[in-house]
């Protein structure tokens, strides 16, 4: 164990120093590549994602997916250092994507590395380290389904300090029109566009979706962009919103587009995208129930990840916290990994052994 967890400490570290911004994860899928290698596993790599199945797979089992992403976002300016090395420090392992979700990668592939060579498991395993997570580009792990085996359930490594998320809220995203009629700005006008989108802006903030979740709470709608006219002087046609909605597990992303496109107050409301659905585990799982014997707690989780395109029941866990995630000087505990490696394979000799 100790000799798995150094390697895959080391591995972190070379993936830190490998740039891999999303849809640019060529050369870290080259080190994963390296990692199936050197331990004799065979794997597939397609497009930039790298992909392997246990070795005693069984089509007459269900199969578990263990997933993780290898790209990250570019690194802000507050970084004071080089994001792109990886320094130890007082027992914290700096560097871009160390959090995440390096350390809940290597994590990951170390346990499918334990498991690998092991018969008579109870589930099949399949591991995806997979590219576009951050960009939820066409090419991640949406474009991976239809080549992995079946999935019946699925553990996404993602920083929950090894908590069991066992809920995420979905995503959608609205593109809005305001009207107005467009005029010189020296002349009177009653239908000012931009004056017309306070009532609208006001009912974005006072609107509430009826439906509260146990798990994820209330749904969350942001207007988070705006933009109107190109001149002093002149009034423009048009304002354009951007409205950000976090959804719950009690609507599916169809639900929410239906009742704005039916009641918001906008000349046009239009969904960008309807896939990033909400996801969520049944707490009577046996993987839930595993963790919560070995000490983990439940909770809903905020932020969205590759869960978002999974349609079987997922759970996302992983070392790190998400508060570190696309922060300044980004930073893993080396004992959060340690631990990480430790619980993951703690819960699946209690599920799949």
């Amino acid at each position: 164990m100790e000799k798995l967890t150094n390697e895959a400490i080391d591995l972190l570290k070379n993936l830190i120093e490998t740039e891999s911004f999303s849809s640019e994860e060529d050369q870290t899928a080259a080190l994963i590549e390296n990692w199936f290698k050197a331990n004799q596993i065979n794997y597939t790599r397609t497009k930039n994602n790298v992909w392997a199945i246990n070795k005693y797979f069984d089509k007459s089992k269900p199969t578990l997916l263990l997933n993780s992403h290898h790209d990250t976002v570019k690194p802000n300016n507050g970084y004071t250092k080089d994001p792109f090395k990886a320094i130890v420090d007082n027992g914290k392992l700096y560097g871009l994507g160390s959090n995440d979700a390096g350390g809940c990668l290597v994590s990951l592939i170390a346990t499918f590395t334990h498991f690998y060579a092991q018969e008579n498991l109870k589930y099949n395993l399949v591991i995806v380290a997979s590219a576009e997570e951050e960009s939820s580009g066409p090419n991640g792990l949406n474009s991976m389904l239809s080549i992995i085996p079946k999935v019946d359930v699925a553990i996404v490594g993602e920083p929950t300090l090894m908590h069991l998320a066992v809920a995420e809220k979905g995503l959608v995203v609205f593109d809005a029109v305001v009207k107005g009629t467009p005029s010189h700005a020296a002349h009177p006008n009653n239908d000012n566009a931009i004056y017309n989108t306070i009532e609208v802006l006001k009912w974005f903030r006072d609107f509430t979706f009826k439906k509260s979740s146990e798990a994820l709470g209330d749904v969350k709608m942001t207007v988070t962009q705006i933009n109107a006219g190109k001149q002093h002087n002149a009034v423009p046609a048009d304002v354009k919103l951007v409205i950000d909605v976090r959804v719950n597990d009690k609507y599916s992303n169809q639900d929410i587009a239906d009742l704005l496109v039916a009641n918001a107050p906008c000349d046009s409301i239009v969904p960008r995208s309807l896939r990033l659905n909400s996801s969520s585990i049944p707490l009577e799982h046996d993987l839930v129930k595993a963790g919560l014997s070995i000490g983990r707690t439940t909770y809903g989780s905020p932020t969205l990840s590759d869960q978002a395109v999974l349609s079987c029941p997922s759970l996302k866990l992983g070392p790190g916290d998400s508060t570190r995630s696309h922060s300044a000087d980004e930073f893993i505990y080396l004992n959060e990994i340690e631990e990480g490696i430790k619980i993951y394979i703690e819960l699946l000799n209690k599920v799949i052994v």
